[in-house]
Parts: C-alpha cells; structure tokens; sequence
C-alpha cells in the first residue's frame, strides 16, 4: 500500500520515526513534508497527504500535528476523506474497519513514538469490513457530505 505522510513542525520528528515503522510492516511511503522542525501551517501539509489520496498517489494517508486536532478538522474538510484522531490502537484499526476511516490524524504531543507506532500498525492492517450495518453507516456519512 502507498501511504502518504505529512505533518508540521510539531510533528516532524515523530514523522520521521513513522515513516519507519510504515516501510517496516512492507508498505510504500509518499513523504510530503514538513522537512524540518522549522514552522509551516498544519492546514497546507493536511491538504498535501488528503490530495494524495484522492488524487489516487497513496491509498491512505498519515498527518501528524501537536495535537492531531487541527490536522484531523482540516482533513475532513475533503470530501471522500474520512480521518480520524487516534490516540490508541483500538481506534485505529476500529475507524478503519467500522468507519472506512482512510486518514489517520496523530497528536507528536499527545502521544510517544512507540504507541504512535503501534497506532499506525493497527491502521494499516485494518480493513473496511463492509458488514451491512457497517456500510448502512458509511452510505449515511456520504450522503451527509453531498448535501454540504
């Protein structure tokens, strides 16, 4: 899998540590910036990772800020982006498999480099389930986005 990876300066050593992890469970990583801790606007390193993917250059996505929260707001901006901020595994590998979750949003504050680590693993294993009540969801979410 293509995995496009952006972040800020908050998140730009943590990035470096994902991107490892990512090539380490087999998968192809689109590294979109920052590329130093230098300061730059979390919203134009969000929009570069939520183009990948629905430009078809990566099927998912990783962006990571201070907290995640301004990174996972920006990306749901997108329509056909589905992110989530996820401080556990749980919900990760859950807002895949449940949500279709395609966008994994991290907090370089909130969380250390091995739970961050252990996060982007579940998310990349995970797969929609595609169960009835699960995509009866997923049908209602979109069309909740075309009305806006």
């Amino acid at each position: 899998m293509r995995v496009a990876i952006s972040c800020d300066h908050a998140g730009f050593l943590l990035k470096e540590e994902i991107i490892s992890a990512v090539r380490t469970a087999g998968h192809e990583v689109v590294d979109l910036g920052t590329y130093s801790p230098e300061a730059v606007d979390y919203p134009d390193f969000t929009r570069k990772a939520c183009r990948a993917v629905l430009d078809g250059e990566a099927q998912r996505a990783i962006v990571i800020c201070g907290s995640g929260v301004g990174a996972s707001i920006a990306a749901n901006k997108f329509k056909g982006i589905y992110a989530g901020l996820c401080h556990d595994t749980y919900s990760a590998h859950q807002g895949v498999e449940h949500d279709n979750m395609n966008v994994l949003c991290l907090g370089s504050r909130i969380i250390g480099a091995e739970v961050a680590k252990e996060i982007v693993r579940a998310f990349l294993s995970a797969s929609f389930s595609g169960e009835e009540r699960h995509a009866r969801r997923f049908g209602k979410v979109q069309a909740i986005e075309r009305e806006n």
